[in-house]
């Protein structure tokens, strides 16, 4: 059974930095582009990064300067720097793995900037 399982998320003051992880435990990890999505309340779920198994990244305009996604492949693991965070950044963050014909999402973690 496929599971992505992050943590890291948490409470930080505007400009603070957190590291999100996602743990998968998935098959053929190779074959899967990871990403991190967003959902602030009462928005729509967005995208925030992707990466592929062999390292190219995807960036939403607004973490292209600030958020840094990378993946451990041998550890099945794929990381969010996020550094000078915003307010506007609040939100429960969502790792997502997918293929052409398979997509998974982890449950979720809640990050809130706020001073």
């Amino acid at each position: 059974q496929v599971q992505l399982v992050e943590s890291g998320g948490g409470l930080v003051q505007p400009g603070g930095s957190l590291r999100l992880s996602c743990a998968a435990s998935i098959g053929f990890f190779s074959l899967y582009t990871m990403g991190w999505y967003r959902q602030a309340p009462g928005k729509q779920r967005e995208l925030v990064a992707t990466i592929t198994y062999g390292g190219s990244t995807n960036y939403a305009d607004s973490a292209k300067t600030r958020f840094t996604i990378s993946r451990d492949n041998g550890n099945k693991t794929t990381y969010l720097q996020m550094n000078s965070l915003k307010l506007e950044d609040t939100a429960v963050y969502y790792c997502n793995a997918r293929t052409i014909s398979r997509e998974y999402w982890g449950q979720g973690t809640q990050v809130t900037v706020s001073s």
